[in-house]
């Protein structure tokens, strides 16, 4: 079943007019070129992509990259260039490697998908608009092109070239828990926005690896498509080694051991995903608030769904954000599911919360108050959405006192007390149920990290101690002495309101 027959409102007890946004049928295209060496092929490589049409495909540039060639490509590149206005030339001034090259394309990307094509013609162009089609109905965030999946017809390949492949394959396979066919396929069509956002260090041929690998972690949803391919030998000028394969294999372990999978943004991504990486606490907290949560929800800041996968199936859940990556892994991981929508919605803003009056009986509001410029808009937002007995769940952080580095870098406007916080709710006019402490054990660490060391994010290591250790500080959490370093509120819009 297609991605939009999923989206088509449902007759049902969940509220069939808040609506995902509509998928595309077609797509804004870029290809990123990298270019080293290749005078024999490269306009004919060229000729092909600029010749693509397709009904799935309504626009397409071109960017190219020489990686400072020295074989006369830069002229013919210069050539083309002047004569298709869709290609954008750039060139480095000394050899880089293919992964510096996509990085280089990357940054003047403007399409909504782009591909990876390389100019030696072993890929064929015209197996593109295929690679595109799981955007348009199933919601893909990255399609893989496969020379090993079955096709009507196949090459036959050189046996210990294949061989090896697939022993990367499966090798990566068992790190990142996909069941991928061929992992080194130059054919990676991405959505440019997920694409750009990755940081991508290798600037060799572990290109490959690293961006399997952060796609994975990033829980994307990559789809496998058949493709043709058109081998060349060394003499022809195949430029990948046999100590290729032993640095491929180096990288699979760096990027199963290392989660560097954002970029530094104005959401605090890279901090918030080394959160979201304690399973054990992030259960907790689950546990925690699970009591509170009634049929009809909205979730203001869900992140990549830590708290949403636990809360569902509901009557009705609406899962919000303001981080277009969030956003974007939240509307594929509601395919299928017909009670979870996915909105943008900026607790700051009024026009966000157009259409949800009344709609709710709970409004979760996980560490995003203290984000928000004027808490009074917000508080009076979730309000609105609220029916009459409905309830709000807010978690904030706790203690002024411990105001840091960490708070900094995730853009916290204040830390509350219990009164602060009860002050605002009733300001809004919530009746409020209950105000108690929650996370007692992270107190010193925080001030440690975010004071002491003055960090701005978390120590891979103290993160894999407090996953080990989570059930005994679970324990601990009730009697230690001090307040918590967050603050749980439930308040209810009373009955008449």
């Amino acid at each position: 079943m297609s991605y939009q027959k999923l989206l088509e409102p449902i007759p049902g007890p969940f509220d069939p007019f808040i609506q995902n946004d509509p998928i595309s049928t077609s797509f804004s295209l870029t290809v990123l070129v990298p270019v080293y060496n290749e005078r024999y092929l490269v306009e004919a490589s060229l000729r092909r992509v600029l010749a693509l049409r397709d009904d799935i495909i309504h626009s397409l540039e071109v960017i190219v990259v020489d990686d400072c060639s020295t074989d006369g490509s830069w002229e013919i590149l210069q050539r083309i260039a002047r004569e298709d206005a869709r290609v954008v030339l750039l060139r480095h001034l000394r050899n880089l490697g293919k992964g510096a090259a996509v990085r280089t394309a990357l940054e003047r990307a403007t399409g909504e998908i782009s591909i990876v094509h390389d100019a030696d013609l072993e890929y064929n162009p015209a197996d593109i608009p295929s690679l595109l089609r799981p955007f348009a109905t199933e919601a893909a965030d990255a399609v893989f092109g496969s020379r090993y999946l079955f096709a009507h017809y196949r090459r036959a390949l050189m046996f210990r070239h294949t061989w090896l492949n697939k022993m990367l394959t499966f090798v990566a396979n068992i790190f990142t828990d996909l069941n991928l066919s061929d992992i080194e396929t130059c054919y990676k069509a991405i959505r440019t926005p997920l694409f750009r956002s990755i940081p991508l260090r290798h600037s060799d041929f572990r290109f490959e690896i690293e961006i399997s690998f952060k796609l994975a972690k990033r829980r994307a949803r990559i789809f496998e498509v058949p493709i043709s391919y058109l081998a060349r030998s060394y003499q022809e000028g195949k430029k990948i080694k046999p100590q290729d394969l032993m640095l491929a294999l180096a990288a699979i372990l760096r990027f199963w051991f290392i989660d560097d999978i954002y970029k530094d943004d104005e959401y605090g991504s890279h901090i918030l995903a080394s959160l979201e990486k304690a399973r054990r606490f992030n259960l907790w907290m689950g546990r925690t608030l699970a009591p509170y949560v009634g049929d009809r929800v909205l979730e203001i800041g869900a992140g990549i769904g830590t708290l949403t996968t636990q809360f569902i199936p509901r009557e009705f859940y609406l899962a919000s954000d303001i981080n277009p990556s969030y956003l974007s892994y939240l509307r594929a991981y509601s395919v299928g599911k017909p009670y979870l929508r996915v909105r943008h919605i900026d607790a700051g803003v009024l026009g966000d919360f157009v259409g949800l009056d009344g709609k709710f009986d709970t409004v979760l509001m996980i560490n995003v108050l203290e984000h928000v410029p004027d808490e009074q808009v917000a508080l009076r937002s979730v309000r609105s959405s609220l029916m009459p007995g409905g309830r709000a769940v807010i978690l904030v952080p706790q203690h002024p006192a411990l105001y840091g580095t960490l708070d900094s870098a995730l853009n916290h406007r204040e830390r509350y007390t219990r009164e602060s916080l009860r002050r605002g709710l009733e300001q809004a006019g919530f009746r409020v149920e209950q105000v108690f402490d929650f996370n007692r054990f992270s107190v010193p660490g925080w001030w440690f990290n975010g004071m002491a060391l003055r960090r701005k994010t978390f120590s891979r290591i103290q993160l894999k101690v407090l996953q080990m250790s989570m059930p005994l500080l679970r324990r601990l959490d009730g009697i230690l002495p001090w307040g918590g370093l967050s603050l749980i509120a439930v308040a209810t819009k009373q009955q008449g309101d």
